[in-house]
């Protein structure tokens, strides 16, 4: 059986509740698929604050159940515990869910399928498979939606705002922070909220150093790690969290077929949110693993537009590829038409102090700007605004970011 809808989204977290909300507020019959047992998504189990905003804060969960309400009283249809598993045709999607198979065909599709943490095997610790071994979501579902107990003293993988966040839950288990681990020169997250977390917490912070094995059977006992002057040392531990290095969840984009981009690994999308395939979207951190919650909202609210426009017989226009060159790591949106508005947001691998960033299109400058930000650190992320895109040769080479 197939079923027909005007949008399909698929994933129920900020991104794509927010997309349906202005859709469906527009009329559209709106359907939003999502494979966990509530909608929300990762917010669900970030039982910490910095949601919402300064005059209004909420924690995750709050704002979970905000965005999803806003969804269902605009009209929007959210099924969860269905998961979307192939197409069945350009638009078309085979799902599965507690009442069985089924296809839904669409006028416009929009992924918002997020993004998630590259756990300890992927990231080649060697070691036994003890258990206590966590990444942040694994650790904040135990702990804020199951409640079940971890151990006493935990080692966290990483220094960026999703470790302290990491750190943060530990301690409301009611364990012992030992270290936060990175490879890194230094934290990659404001210096004021890693000052207060250190202080608040006490927690030690090993830069330039890495891990390098997992000891113990059964549960950890330990990791060992080294530093970058080649000493080694043993801490002691019953937990470990790894945090950070997130990859986009484009299994369902890659297996229709949708152009990745090789920086992000998400679909490549152009400022309006429109991948290769004509009335497929994609928002949130499936493009750009991983923004904020309010990003990835600010993402589908902004896509709602195009996707009006598309159900109502727009164009499909190809875009410019736009790159980053290194040390930038990658920027998103990665494709520019002279349209687009929405402000593009990129990530370095290096410290760069100061920086400026050029725009540049076949050896014409196009735009130069001074990010907010002092220094530009790994896994914090840049913005450049988008006010210099109807500069663009439409018919020109790759336009070019390169920081300065």
């Amino acid at each position: 059986m197939t079923r027909h809808v005007d949008v399909l989204v698929i994933g129920a977290g900020p991104a794509g509740l927010a997309a349906a909300s202005r859709l469906a507020a527009g009329g559209a019959r709106v359907e939003v698929l999502d494979r966990e047992q509530r909608a929300g998504g990762v917010p669900r189990h970030c039982a910490h604050g910095g949601f919402g905003t300064p005059l209004h804060p909420l924690t995750g969960p709050a704002c979970a159940r905000l965005l999803a309400d806003a969804a269902t009283r605009a009209g929007a249809v959210v099924r969860t515990g269905v998961t979307a598993l192939d197409w069945a045709g350009p638009r078309t999607l085979t799902t599965v869910g507690p009442e069985g198979p089924e296809n839904v065909a669409a006028g416009a599709v929009v992924l918002a399928t997020g993004a998630r943490e590259r756990p300890r095997a992927a990231r080649l610790v060697p070691g036994t498979r003890p258990a206590g071994v966590y990444t942040t979501g694994e650790l904040q579902q135990a702990v804020h939606l199951y409640g079940q107990p971890i151990g006493s003293r935990a080692v966290i993988v990483g220094a960026e705002d999703v470790s302290y966040a990491a750190a943060g839950t530990v301690r409301a288990a009611g364990a012992e922070v030992v270290a936060l681990v990175t490879h890194l020169p230094r934290a990659q997250t404001t210096p004021a909220r890693a000052l207060d977390a250190r202080l608040r917490h006490r927690i030690p912070l090993l830069t330039d150093t890495t891990i390098t094995e997992l000891l113990g059977h059964g549960r950890p006992t330990g990791v060992r790690v080294r530093h970058r002057d080649g000493r080694a040392a043993t801490l002691p531990c019953d937990t470990v969290v790894f945090t950070g290095d997130f990859v986009p969840d484009h299994e369902l984009a890659r297996r229709g077929g949708i152009a990745l981009d090789p920086g992000t690994r998400g679909p490549a999308v152009d400022g309006a949110l429109r991948t290769s395939h004509p009335g497929v979207f994609a928002v949130g951190s499936v493009l750009h693993a991983v923004q904020s919650a309010a990003t990835a909202a600010r993402e589908g609210t902004h896509a709602a537009t195009a996707v009006r426009d598309w159900l109502t017989g727009a164009a499909w226009p190809g875009g410019v590829p736009l790159l980053a060159d290194p040390p930038l790591r990658w920027i998103a949106p990665n494709r520019v038409t002279p349209a687009d508005r929405l402000p593009y947001v990129l990530r370095t691998t290096a410290l760069l102090p100061r920086p400026v960033l050029h725009v540049t299109q076949d050896g014409r400058p196009l735009h130069r700007e001074r990010p907010r930000l002092r220094t530009a650190v790994p896994n914090r992320t840049l913005t450049l605004t988008a006010r210099w895109a109807h500069r663009i040769d439409p018919e020109g080479g790759p336009v070019r970011v390169t920081a300065g």
